[in-house]
């Protein structure tokens, strides 16, 4: 390739199982990826992920991406004209006046705020997800936590990140709608509902209130500062990086999902399958009702969204192909890891189109859309079961997608207008499979794009490059005239027999989902 030009946006993402940062051009085509693998750990009750893990895994991302850089070109990274971070969405991470971490960070993985995510629903009339930061914040303060009284400023990882760079205490308004209910007509934090908040004896007592420790809340294209010496530093420790590009308001997974799929305008939408799966749909109208397995959340320039968030999605399914992993080792094959995965979720089209008398529960962690604050993965059979490899495996990928097809449902019944879902993330890697099945599992045409692979990581390096635009256009007018104008991509439309089965395979797995408290008890 020529020689960088010093006019890249970079992109970096912290995932649930990787941190990815990926250079685009000014074509918005992917100049190199680096990556870095890690995992949570389970720890004072908490899921979580150390800073130090934090920080050495950016550093290794970005390490991988510089290496490739010059593989390609001969000469290591010097100058961007734009950086935008993105992560796994919400969580909770509060610092006091010295910028001491006052506790583990708490992910989204984590089901331990059940309590204050009733009684601000309740105070509010507004859903609020156990999640969100001011669940983990009230529920901290309803543990009578001695750290909350020393907060500072509290924030998500990507928030966290962006403020290491840049020292701007900012957020993007689609994080920012993960953190505290959003108004959409101010597009700031709802005013009414921090008034409420504010107004409880249990925060009065804490003598600040929670505005005072947000993040301020920024729209896609504003500036979110520029990246300092001591961010260069951090980042590539090289020391080639220079400072001064533009940083974009950071953003979580959800919302670079949006960006990556162009699902910016209204109806439409999209489904992200990895870790976990949800799905993103920009509302005409506000749904008659608070619901529980709703999220109103908003796209990154403000418009009001419903998401369906589900815990739990490939990593059941990841377990088990590890197994035929193993198998063809040991038989002497040993085929390639994403060959493996081709052949069993291939498989999968060749089943019966309910999985026959046959069911199965991704649970790894509590699962709040299904009513669970904890949860095992199970395999329930029928005697008469026709259980066979591709039933199994359809029975596997059907499970991913059947918690998130209780809170569709309720979209359904709502009448919201969708006139277009993409799909992306790791369900979607195998052509066709877990596309088509979606499509059947939603009963609407499901599009895959081939920019969808570059993920989140692209989507926000997209969103820096947005920043950094000085052009007049929308969010959505810029990706649909300058990003996407020449985007490929393909659908699958939803078929009977994979419409009909999905169906009946819901019907079991409602039926059966009782067992889950047994499971709980016993293993």
């Amino acid at each position: 390739m020529a020689k960088l030009t010093g006019k890249e946006s970079l992109g970096i993402e912290f995932g649930s199982t990787r941190i990815k940062a990926v250079l685009i051009d000014e074509s918005f085509n992917v100049v190199a990826s680096g990556s870095h693998t890690w995992e949570n750990k389970f720890k004072n009750g908490y899921w979580t992920y150390d800073r130090k893990d934090i920080i050495s895994g950016m550093q290794s991302a970005y390490r991988d991406l510089n290496n490739c850089i010059f593989n390609l070109t001969g000469e290591y990274i010097h100058e961007i004209s734009s950086i935008g971070i993105s992560a796994m969405m919400h969580g909770y991470l509060p610092f006091d006046d010295n910028d001491n971490q006052l506790c583990e960070f708490r992910t989204w993985r984590n089901v331990t705020t059940a309590q204050a995510s009733e009684k601000l629903t309740e105070l509010f009339g507004f859903n609020i997800p156990q999640r969100w930061s001011v669940a983990h914040f009230y529920q901290a303060v309803l543990n009578g936590e001695e750290h909350v009284k020393n907060i500072s400023y509290l924030t998500t990882l990507a928030g966290y990140i962006h403020y290491l760079l840049s020292g701007e205490k900012v957020v993007g308004i689609g994080e920012a709608s993960g953190m505290f209910p959003i108004d959409s007509k101010t597009k700031q934090y709802n005013s009414q509902m921090l008034s409420k908040f504010n107004s409880l004896d249990c925060i009065i007592n804490l003598g600040y209130k929670l505005e005072d420790v947000l993040p301020k809340v920024l729209n896609a294209g504003d500036s979110a500062g520029y990246l300092t010496e001591s961010g260069a530093s951090l980042l590539d420790v090289s020391g080639n990086l220079k400072p001064g590009c533009i940083m974009c308001p950071p953003e979580g997974d959800a919302g670079t999902g949006m960006v990556a799929t162009n699902s910016v305008l209204k109806t439409t939408g999209n489904v992200s399958a990895g870790t976990s799966i949800f799905s993103m749909i920009v509302l005409e109208n506000e749904l008659s009702r608070v619901y529980e397995e709703i999220d109103m959340v908003t796209t990154p320039a403000g418009d009001p969204v419903a998401m369906v968030h589900c815990n739990n999605c490939c990593t059941d399914l990841d377990y088990w192909v590890k197994l035929f992993c193993q198998f063809s080792e040991i038989s002497g094959m040993n085929l390639p890891k994403h060959k493996i995965y081709d052949l069993l979720y291939e498989s999968a089209l060749n089943a019966d189109c309910d999985c026959s008398d046959l069911v199965t529960y991704n649970y790894f962690s509590g699962e709040p859309v299904a009513h669970l604050s904890d949860a095992r993965p199970m395999v329930v059979r029928g005697r008469e079961c026709n259980f066979n490899l591709s039933n199994f495996m359809r029975s596997l990928i059907y499970s991913t997608m059947a918690t998130l097809k209780i809170g569709m449902e309720i979209l359904e019944k709502e009448n919201v207008n969708i006139t277009k879902i993409t799909g992306h993330g790791g369900l979607f890697k195998t052509e066709k499979v877990g596309q088509k099945l979606m499509a059947g599992a939603l009963n609407t045409p499901v599009s895959v794009m081939e920019t969808a692979g570059e993920g989140g990581a692209w989507g926000i390096a997209v969103l820096a490059s947005y920043a950094k635009d000085s052009c007049s256009m929308t969010l959505d007018e810029f990706l649909e005239k300058k990003v996407f104008s020449d985007a490929k991509s393909t659908i699958e439309y939803p078929e009977t027999c994979d419409v009909d089965g999905f169906n009946e395979y819901m019907k079991r797995f409602k039926n059966c989902i009782k067992l889950q408290n047994d499971a709980i008890n016993c293993i």
